[in-house]
């Protein structure tokens, strides 16, 4: 009996130790497999929140191009209200009142097109058949929304409504149109995460409308020639087709051993996608390091670890959707307040002191490393502000600067302007822009000595060029004010308004 007993003893014992190293080695291997699925699904759930934000960013933007469209065709209805009661009888009087319509509204490049194709601007008037597809048809039934490229390469949105009824001087017109620099629509896309997130507008076939790099792969090309190289064919095709029509999607590839998310969604009213890419995802990197290291460190604990991680995965979840609703707000909250930024003038809508100093700044380092070839800043200064400040009231004299700053933009590109005091200005021109300045210039000092007759806006302008001696724009500035001065001194002879 007491061998039996021992042998008993020994064999409980025995059976208990391997029964335990069994169910440890069960436990621990089960671990493992659970630690190893949890990453999967951790990294499934990461890529499904990550394209879900992707998705939002692209929607927000296509939505922003589309309230800036909607908002364009409200302030040409009105606009056309206001032309109807001016009683127009002369293209004199039709020029003024697209010049208020334009100060009034901010539609920049606003024009009327009668029934034989003739466009009123507020400046000129010109065929705009050949130049306008909109116009082809002898008469538009619904607005009509276009792209249409100016000098090359430099790419508008072009805007247009029916007119029906509408006759001034006698004559039928047939529509209205406005024009807008994508540049313009990209500055109220851009991103504050560079160098990871990116994005881009593209037309049906993939052109780059926006001109801006889609990722270190893509860059500026087109879009299917950049990603041909890096997705399947099947995927391409379907990507395509997906552009040809007013689908979105998403598609995930790898280059150079980076992830790289791309989604698309189309622009309403509009052949455009917009594009949003995102390079190895921050969010997914911190949350697979916190699961790992969370597994890791729970497995002594078996029960206890896997309750954890049903527990860890549902307040992950809950953190990324509050993280992502937060972003969300924060982004809706960047588009409310973008058009108030310190950049830009309010009363003119140029860019303001501070935004001249910023990109001052910026050519002056690329003057001294030699990255620029040609560089040209021109000096302007309105005539007669006090004097109008005297007589007439602040609010002439706001509306004397608005009509200034709008006849600089219909001559200059609206994004080289700066209001930098009360009634001076300053326009800077770069590489292409400098070709065609003295023949813009020219024109301009012919309308503005015009002006003079016509008791308008009357505009003394300066400019110089960037030369080998100079160290930084502050000496081709300096050139341009002394020609400015001298300037207004010979509009003054001619009979201009002065400060005296």
């Amino acid at each position: 009996m007491k061998k039996s007993r021992q042998i008993t003893e020994k064999t409980f014992v025995l059976t208990a130790v391997i029964g335990g190293i069994l169910l440890i080695s069960l436990v621990i291997g089960n671990t493992i497999l659970s630690s190893r699925q949890t990453i999967l699904a951790t990294d499934e759930a990461v890529s499904e929140v990550s394209a879900f934000y992707l998705e939002a960013m692209a929607d927000r933007r296509a939505k922003t191009i589309t309230n800036l469209i909607n908002n364009n065709f409200d302030q040409m209805e009105k606009a056309l209200a206001f032309i109807e009661e001016e009683g127009i009888r002369s293209q004199e009087d039709l020029r003024e009142s697209i010049g208020k319509v334009k100060a009034l509204l901010s539609l920049n490049s606003f024009a009327v097109v009668d029934t034989d194709n003739i466009v009123y601007t507020q400046y000129t008037t010109y065929t705009g058949g050949s130049r306008h597809a909109f116009l082809a048809k002898d008469h538009m039934e619904e607005p009509n929304i276009s792209t249409v490229s100016l000098y090359g390469s430099s790419k508008q949105l072009c805007l247009a409504v029916p007119t029906p009824g509408l006759r001034i001087m006698g004559r039928d017109f047939k529509a209205c149109f406005v024009q807008i620099y994508i540049s313009e629509i990209v500055d109220l896309l851009a991103f504050e995460d560079q160098g990871r997130t990116y994005f881009g507008l593209y037309s049906h076939y993939g052109e780059n409308l926006s001109g801006t790099e889609l990722g270190p792969i893509i860059l500026s090309q087109n879009l299917f020639e950049g990603m041909k190289a890096y997705i399947p064919e099947d995927a391409w095709n379907q990507s395509r087709a997906d552009f040809a029509g007013e689908t979105e999607g998403s598609i995930t590839f790898n280059a150079g051993g980076v992830e790289e998310t791309l989604c698309y969604v189309p622009v309403e009213g509009t052949d455009w996608k917009m594009v949003v890419l995102i390079s190895e995802s921050v969010i997914h990197d911190r949350i697979r390091d916190i699961s790992e290291k969370s597994l890791d460190s729970n497995k002594s604990q078996i029960i206890f670890t896997l309750v954890l991680v049903l527990l860890f995965a549902a307040i992950l979840l809950a953190e990324i959707r509050i993280m992502g609703h937060h972003k969300l707000e924060a982004e809706k909250e960047n588009s409310r307040t973008f058009r108030n930024m310190a950049n830009t003038d309010s009363m003119t809508g140029t860019g303001n002191k501070h935004a001249y100093s910023e990109k001052e700044a910026d050519l002056n380092r690329r003057i001294r490393e030699n990255e620029i070839d040609k560089l040209a800043v021109l000096v302007c200064d309105v005539n007669g502000l006090k004097q109008i400040n005297d007589t007439e009231g602040h609010a002439a004299g706001d509306r004397l600067i608005q009509d200034a700053s709008a006849m600089l933009c219909e001559y200059f590109n609206h994004g080289d302007v700066y209001r930098i005091g009360g009634d001076e200005f300053t326009i800077i021109l770069q590489e292409k822009e400098c070709d065609t300045m003295n023949e813009i210039i020219a024109e301009f000092n012919r309308k503005v000595e015009e002006n003079i007759k016509t008791k308008e806006v009357v505009i003394s302008i300066g400019y110089s060029s960037l030369m080998p001696g100079d160290k930084q724009l502050h000496d081709v500035f300096e050139r341009a004010d002394q020609m400015m001065y001298q300037r207004k001194k010979q509009l003054k002879e001619m009979g201009a308004p002065s400060r005296e």
